[in-house]
């Protein structure tokens, strides 16, 4: 993993783009590749990052720093350092891409797919009274808010783009705008000027700020709608002749009425975004919406309450994507894909977002990015080994890849590490291995 990280230049991006005057900052570079590799292999506080001088790692490694030499390095950051971190992450995604293919190249005449662009905020829980930032959010759970956005396409798992930590009371929208930006930048130079990308969100997010963003950027969107009374009266005014049945692969469980639901039917309309705000801010685009039916409907009739919206059961989500890329079924199930995202802001909290370590806030935001970086390295190693492990959590690598038992030896000035016989995934990990030894592409 450390090779890999060599190879795609995390030490060198640090070393040019992190300028912490101290002494805390000197040799940053090397501390940065310490903290990631210390998260790979499964460090989730400071404290943890003591693994990397254990056992034969002291053999294996030179220069793994002490976890009070890292703590320091990390409360020495500020808010203009994180922005720093934040370019040096982006553009070693880049590299990683172009190393392991981890975004499908981009085709020139492919424009019949869209590239998925997700943007979704979770909040990690702390505990005890000297965590800057802390508060209770919409989930009334103490913690910090971190805001993700990550890419993905048809042929490959959902890498992170963009990332930023806010405060926990802080609202869902609060810096949107501009990690979406930047997030569809990053996107871009991932995924090259032909591709499309559909920027997916949820009600959140449903505003000038974000939407505009994506636009700009030259993305098309798909944002979920709050339910008012102009949103009410489009609904009302599609006839019944243009919805359309549409079963579920799965059932969805729905809590309001406690049962599983397996159909639904969609239906479409032309719509306005920000039609009371000036011209200049008015969005064009489609209003999809998905019913189902109110199983409570009996009761409500019984209350004297027949009704249109008591008879089922409305979502609708506003989007720019073309219709003759997305018809309305399509739309509908491309943004209900949304929620993969949450299975990003799981692993992270099962790996080194288990914990923000620090009692200061930017030195919790510079861990996210690092936990950001490792996650996207083992995405990376996962893909190199071409096997199934390309869309592992990142549990799975670890404990198929990372924690292999090996016996440290030294033969002829040499380390040789003897590795177990009959590995379940021996096969992986020496494909891995050989694909990091091969030597670096010469220039033209």
């Amino acid at each position: 993993m450390l090779a890999l990280a060599e190879r795609a230049g995390l030490r060198e991006l640090a070393d040019e783009h992190l300028t912490l005057r101290t002494d805390k900052g000197a040799n940053a570079g090397l501390k940065v590749s310490s903290l990631v590799v210390g998260m790979i292999a499964g460090a989730d506080s400071i404290d943890d990052m003591a693994l990397l001088r254990h056992g034969g790692m002291g053999r294996m490694f030179a220069r793994a720093y002490a976890p009070s030499t890292l703590g320091s390095f990390l409360r020495a950051f500020t808010f203009g350092h994180i922005r720093q971190l934040d370019a040096v992450a982006s553009r070693f995604l880049l590299a990683l891409a172009g190393l392991a293919g981890l975004i499908a190249a981009d085709d020139e005449t492919d424009t019949s797919h869209y590239a998925l662009l997700d943007v979704d905020d979770t909040v990690i829980e702390v505990h005890g009274y000297a965590k800057q930032g802390a508060g209770f959010g919409y989930t009334r759970i103490r913690g910090i808010n971190a805001l993700l956005a990550t890419l993905s396409t048809a042929g490959s798992a959902p890498v992170i783009v963009a990332q930023r930590l806010r405060k926990g009371a802080c609202n869902s929208a609060r810096g949107a705008k501009r990690l979406v930006g930047d997030a569809v930048k990053t996107s871009r130079r991932l995924l090259g000027p032909s591709r499309r990308l559909l920027v997916r969100m949820d009600s959140a997010y449903y505003g000038r700020g974000a939407v505009h963003a994506a636009l700009a950027g030259g993305a098309a969107v798909s944002v979920t709608i709050r339910m008012d009374n102009r949103i009410r009266a489009a609904i009302a005014s599609l006839v019944e002749e243009s919805w359309t049945p549409i079963e579920y692969t799965n059932a969805i469980f729905d809590e309001e009425s406690g049962t599983w639901l397996s159909r639904a039917e969609v239906a479409e309309t032309g719509f306005t975004a920000f039609a009371a705000q000036r011209k200049a801010e008015h969005v064009e685009g489609r209003l999809v919406v998905r019913r189902i039916p109110d199983l409570n409907a009996e009761k409500h009739r019984a209350a004297g309450q027949d009704t249109l919206f008591n008879t089922w059961r409305f979502h609708a989500f506003f989007t720019t994507a073309d219709p003759q890329l997305l018809d309305t079924v399509a739309a509908d199930k491309t943004h209900r894909g949304h929620a993969v995202i949450e299975q990003v802001h799981a692993d992270l909290k099962n790996s080194a977002l288990a914990h923000l370590p620090s009692g200061v806030f930017t030195a919790n935001a510079a861990w996210l990015v690092f936990a950001v970086i490792a996650f996207n390295i083992t995405r990376a190693a996962g893909a190199l080994t071409g096997t199934d492990l390309a869309r592992a959590m990142t549990a799975t690598v670890r404990r198929k890849l990372i924690h292999v038992p090996a016996r440290a030896a030294t033969r002829g000035r040499r380390l040789v590490l003897h590795l177990p016989r009959a590995w379940p995934w021996q096969d992986a990990w020496s494909d891995l291995f050989d694909r990091l030894a091969d030597p670096p592409s010469t220039a033209s």
